[in-house]
């Protein structure tokens, strides 16, 4: 196992450019396919990419939320308390690998942007805390777990179709979350990657001292020291304990009425709860805008990278590439197969659209179509292409960005890891979309 990963990391260090090139590259992929597949004019593949490039400005705004609140919770005292409790007994390589992985899981489940940052952190503590610990595996076991994310309270398309008013309505009605998340395969599907992938992940750990990387110990920290000055009115204020818990207060007060008046867990809802938790648990504003202050150094590459991928986007639905694509699975589908090639499918458009479920707006309405022509499950279907989103986040640089800016390591350094993880999650999804599509599960 450790020979497999070493050529993984020696193929990636020597080949796999920084995410903003890889974002160009898929650019340039997506042109040639269009022009090819689709007979689309290079001038007007040019036209869509332009004309799509800002269309995800909304959407690039609500993950940036998820991020951030995500980032702001996993920096409160109270979590980084809880965090270091939680390591506390961890005392061998292969034991941190096992706690990195299990925590990010978990955390990711609950919330993505949370997962996605605290997974990172978890690991990076690691790093300083346990001797001979090979800081590029950690990590990279650490951001495993946000293969969890999709399936988990804030998976953007179970808690999508489950949203009164979503673009699908008319044709799937409201798919509830116990007919998803809550599902026994999908449920059963966490919980296996959350208990067998901790031990895979452990097992690439190198066996040659001299092939471990530790961490360095003078790397530059994200978190910025927060001086709490009291000499005037406005030091006061900025510090003030009142203003800090009554605003985290009152914004827990109007959450718990949304829930207790019968809202939906969505996007906008989850973001909501965790942000003004942090507010809350920073207690004084000004510590919360230090946290949001670090938190914005760690989003620089998504909210610069987006648009490119937006404008991929662009391309593949207006050249119809993406239909097209999306089509020719369905048409060696059965209803028992139609998960496994939705998982299939979304997997890859995933390596051009990293959009965080956002490509549910092109294939869904084709999947969910056909899922009612050949009398397949809807909720298998929608829950298949969300999986084949996640799944394949193993390997799409873009949301690897959190993780390599606060562990400081190169995208290089990890990728060879994150490939044999692909394979061994590719095992479980695989099978548990299967067996439900032929109604085992």
């Amino acid at each position: 196992m450790n020979a497999i990963a070493n050529f993984f990391t020696r193929i990636m260090s020597r080949y796999l450019p920084d995410p903003l090139v890889v974002a160009i590259v898929l650019t340039a992929l997506t042109v040639v396919f269009a022009m090819f597949s689709q007979g689309t004019a290079f001038l007007d593949a040019a036209d869509y990419w332009g004309d799509g490039f800002w269309n995800l400005l909304a959407f690039t705004m609500q993950m940036t939320v998820i991020l951030l609140a995500g980032y702001i919770m996993a920096r409160t005292p109270a979590v980084d308390w809880l965090m270091d409790k939680l390591i506390a007994p961890v005392t061998t390589p292969r034991g941190a690998i096992i706690a990195a992985t299990v925590i990010a899981c978990v955390a990711s489940w609950l919330n993505w942007g949370f997962g996605l940052v605290i997974g990172t952190l978890i690991a990076q503590k690691l790093g300083h805390k346990v001797k001979g610990l090979h800081y590029p595996l950690v990590i990279a076991a650490g951001y495993s777990g946000f293969t969890l994310y999709g399936i988990g309270l804030s998976g953007s398309v179970p808690l999508l179709i489950n949203t009164p008013g979503h673009f699908l309505e008319a044709t799937i009605g409201l798919v509830p979350l116990g007919d998803t998340i809550f599902s026994p395969p999908v449920l059963g599907s966490s919980i296996l990657i959350a208990i067998t992938m901790p031990f895979f992940i452990a097992m690439l750990h190198p066996k040659d001292p001299k092939e471990i990387v530790e961490v360095d110990p003078g790397a530059q920290s994200l978190v910025t020291k927060v001086v709490e000055d009291r000499s005037t009115i406005a030091d006061r204020m900025n510090n003030s304990k009142i203003i800090g818990i009554g605003l985290g207060l009152f914004g827990m007060l109007y959450i718990g009425r949304y829930f207790l008046n019968g809202g939906a867990l969505t996007l906008n809802s989850v973001n909501f709860l965790f942000l003004f938790l942090g507010i809350l648990f920073f207690v004084t504003p000004n510590r919360f805008l230090a946290a949001v202050n670090d938190g914005v150094k760690i989003l620089g590459g998504i909210i610069i990278q987006y648009p490119f991928y937006a404008g991929i986007l662009a391309i593949l639905s207006g050249s119809g590439l993406v239909v097209t694509f999306a089509n020719w699975f369905v048409s060696f589908s059965s209803a028992e197969t139609l998960p496994l090639w939705s998982f299939i499918s979304a997997g890859l458009i995933n390596i051009f659209v990293p959009s965080g479920g956002g490509q549910w707006v092109i294939q869904g309405p084709v999947m969910m179509e056909a899922a009612s022509q050949l009398g397949a499950s809807i909720p298998a279907t929608a829950i298949a292409v969300q999986m084949g989103d996640q799944w394949t986040n193993m390997v799409q640089p873009f949301w690897l960005l959190p993780a390599l800016a606060i562990s400081g390591l190169k995208l290089r350094d990890i990728m060879g890891y994150m490939v044999l993880i692909l394979f061994f999650q590719a095992v479980v999804y695989i099978g548990a979309v299967l067996l439900w599509g032929y109604g085992v599960l």
